[in-house]
C-alpha cells in the first residue's frame, strides 16, 4: 500500500470528523429539542437523527473503506453512503426549517447555526470516505487465494510447489500442486489487462 502513513492519517481524521459528528447530534437532540423519549410523543422523533447519523454515516461510512478490494461492492456502497449523507442533510435541514418558528430558520437563530455546522460535519466526513475508498493505490493487497493448480511437472521453472495431497502420496502423477508464484504472475498479468475478476 502506498503511502500508509497519509492514509492512516486520512483514517484518523474521518473517524474524528465522523465521531464528532455523533456527539453534535447528540448536543442537537439534548440542548436544544429537549433530549430523547420513547413515549410517543415530540421528543421520541429525536432518535431519527441521532441514528441515522450513527449508523448509516458513520458506521457506514466505515465499511466502504473496509471493503476497498471489491470495487462492484464498493462502488454501489458509496453511492449508498453518498445518498445517506445527502438524505442526512436534507432530514436535518427539513427538520429545522418546519420546527423553528420564532426565531425563523431563515433568521439564523443559535440552533440553525449549530446544526448547520452538524450538516458541514456531515459533508466533510462524506467526502473523506469517498475520496479514501476510491483510491486504487490505498486498497488491501490482493490476497493468496487465487492459487494457479498445475500437474506435477507441471510446475514453471524456478518456482517452488505445494502437494494438494495431504496424505503423503506422490505416486501418482495426477497429483495437482499449487504454484504461489505462478498465481501471483498470473494474477499481475490479469491486473493489467484488466480481466481478473473481484467478485
Amino acid at each position: 500500500m502506498e503511502d500508509y502513513g497519509r492514509f492512516l492519517a486520512l483514517l484518523v481524521s474521518a473517524l474524528l470528523v465522523g465521531f464528532v459528528s455523533v456527539i453534535f447530534s447528540l448536543v442537537w437532540v439534548f440542548h436544544y429539542r429537549e433530549g430523547l423519549s420513547w413515549d410517543g410523543g415530540p421528543r421520541e422523533f429525536n432518535w431519527h437523527p441521532v441514528l441515522v447519523i450513527t449508523g448509516f454515516v458513520f458506521i457506514q461510512g466505515i465499511v466502504p473503506l473496509r471493503a476497498a478490494l471489491m470495487p462492484i461492492h464498493v462502488y454501489s456502497g458509496l453511492t449508498v453512503f453518498a445518498t445517506v449523507i445527502a438524505t442526512a442533510l436534507m432530514g436535518i435541514t427539513e427538520k429545522l426549517i418546519f420546527s423553528l418558528k420564532n426565531p425563523a430558520y431563515s433568521a439564523s437563530p443559535p440552533e440553525a447555526t449549530f446544526v448547520n455546522c452538524l450538516g458541514l460535519l456531515l459533508a466533510i466526513f462524506g467526502a473523506l470516505i469517498l475520496w479514501m475508498a476510491s483510491r486504487s493505490h490505498w486498497k488491501r493487497p490482493p490476497e493468496e487465494n487465487a492459487k494457479v493448480l498445475q500437474p506435477i511437472g507441471g510446475t514453471p521453472e524456478g518456482t517452488e510447489a505445494e502437494s494438494t495431497m495431504t496424505d503423503g502420496s506422490n505416486a501418482d502423477k495426477s497429483d495437482l500442486r499449487i504454484s504461489s508464484e505462478a498465481a501471483r504472475k498470473q494474477n499481475l498479468k490479469l491486473d493489467e489487462a484488466g480481466q481478473r475478476s473481484t467478485m
